[in-house]
């Protein structure tokens, strides 16, 4: 018979495996073998030849960035417009016309557009609450003030309004480098919400309310208006809030000449979100982090 100390230095023997560590191992190749179907052998995963490939060409490809979005980086127009550049024949790459779409660059390559190098700038969004007697442009031949005399010295990159305020609409306006950005706030299908403030030089009545819901056409359609109502407790029925998702050029004022008023104030108070907030009248406030995410998820 086996005394005791034999028993235990027969189980303790380490060239000798218990059954768990057997079954154990057959039991992670079983699932190396089903879940991910590698090549098993003598205990060693094979990679094949078809995923070193792969790997091979992901490698390659790490650092390149698509034509279009290194156009759009750099603040020129978004990246569906950088498409109708490239295809045109107007955008170089170190010095060679490229009209394929697709195509990547790297780090290192010089893009050229409009006879200009362009930099892929870092992206900067800007809220102005603009005030009176200012046009949305960059440049006037009337040497009328302009929206960026306002903004200027904030930043280094050039950045440009999202959209227009006529003249004497005040409120909120957004600047951006970010192509893309200013394409989705400013394309219909998206329906941005905007609300304005409304100072009219007569009361507007229920019904007139009525017929704006119901959708006044103008000489460049029916404009949709999503709500409206009298400001605060209603007692004063010259002053109205509005909110439409409509683009068009002087919307607003045009709705109410078209029903007989004559609107006297108007201000932008919200913009895809936005507010005015803490923004004094002629000032000016770089957007949050957070602003910018709900913005990209609009």
């Amino acid at each position: 018979m086996e005394n005791k100390k034999q028993r235990i230095r027969k189980t303790t023997d380490k060239t000798e495996k218990p059954k768990s560590f057997d079954a154990k191992n057959k039991g992670i190749k079983k699932r190396f073998d089903t879940k991910k179907n590698y090549p098993i052998k003598n205990g060693e995963i094979k990679v094949t030849e078809k995923k070193v490939s792969k790997v091979y060409k992901r490698r390659e490809t790490e650092g390149l960035i698509r034509l279009n979005k290194y156009i759009s980086n750099a603040g020129i127009c978004s990246r569906r417009d950088a498409d109708i550049l490239i295809t045109s024949g107007s955008v170089t790459v170190n010095g060679e016309i490229i009209t394929e779409l697709g195509y990547k660059i790297k780090p290192e390559d010089k893009v050229g557009y409009d006879g200009k190098e362009l930099k892929n700038e870092r992206k900067v969004y800007l809220l102005l609450n603009k005030p009176k007697d200012y046009i949305t442009t960059s440049d006037d031949p009337q040497q009328r003030k302009t929206v960026l005399s306002l903004i200027k010295g904030a930043c280094k990159e050039r950045i440009y309004p999202v959209g227009r305020l006529d003249r004497l609409t005040t409120g909120l306006l957004l600047f951006t480098n970010d192509g893309d950005m200013a394409k989705k706030l400013t394309h219909p299908k998206h329906k941005i919400k905007k609300i304005y403030h409304v100072v009219l030089n007569k009361n507007l009545t229920k019904k007139d309310m009525e017929a704006i819901i119901e959708g006044i056409e103008l000489e460049d359609g029916i404009v949709d208006v999503d709500e409206i109502s009298y400001v605060g407790d209603g007692a004063n029925k010259k002053e109205i809030g509005i909110q439409i998702h409509s683009g068009k050029n002087r919307v607003i004022r045009r709705l109410f000449e078209h029903l007989g008023f004559e609107v006297t104030k108007l201000d932008r108070v919200v913009f895809a979100g936005l507010t005015k907030k803490n923004i004094e009248r002629g000032r000016w406030r770089f957007l949050t982090e957070k602003e910018i995410n709900f913005l990209k998820m609009l």
